[in-house]
């Protein structure tokens, strides 16, 4: 707990100079982004998860910060981000962190991820080709989404289709817990 405070009291100081956050963002910081981020713990498994465009480190850092025991890989193109994002993993000593400045279609790994989180990138049938083949077969997307999750779900079924995903569900996480809901979207790839 102390560590995702520091996390956030860095964000609150530093965000909105840095182009992290928006400067409405601050009095919400905690409530709408920490929490919306921290009830899809539960959803990782231990091995290797990956976060597609990191930026601040929502869900990225603040996942790192509750499960010790996953390694994680941040995946972040631009520069100023990816500096923000390794000052915090020093500050904050996360030992279970990589980060990786890439866009997500061009990164090679070694190893595939055995999950792939993405928080606020893109819809999802454009999230697909992105997270998708960063994943071992029978690793899982969980990618967190707004309101429209279902819809995005429907309107992506040739995606996919083509990338092989299977068992695709919207799940709502944090109701009679938190202010809003997290949805987030899982599917497994074969």
């Amino acid at each position: 707990m102390d560590v995702a405070r520091r996390f956030t009291a860095n964000l609150a100081e530093q965000g909105e100079e840095r182009g992290l956050i928006g400067p409405l963002e601050l009095p919400r910081l905690w409530s709408r982004h920490i929490l919306n981020c921290v009830i899809v713990a539960p959803l990782l498994r231990p091995g290797r998860v990956g976060d597609v465009g990191s930026g601040a480190g929502l869900p990225g850092l603040v996942l790192a910060i509750a499960r010790p025991e996953v390694d994680f890989v941040l995946i972040e193109p631009m520069e100023r981000r990816v500096a923000w994002l390794t000052e915090q993993v020093e500050e904050l000593a996360l030992s279970n962190v990589e980060i990786v400045r890439a866009r997500a279609e061009d990164v090679r790994l070694a190893e595939p991820l055995d999950q792939v989180t993405a928080r606020a990138v893109s819809a999802f049938r454009k999230l697909i080709p992105l997270t998708a083949p960063l994943v071992r077969d029978g690793g899982e997307l969980v990618l967190m989404k707004g309101a429209s999750a279902q819809a995005e779900v429907d309107a992506a079924a040739k995606e996919m289709r083509k990338f092989r995903l299977r068992d695709a569900e919207v799940r709502v996480l944090g109701e009679n817990v938190l202010d809003e809901v997290t949805r987030v979207i899982t599917a497994f790839v074969r």
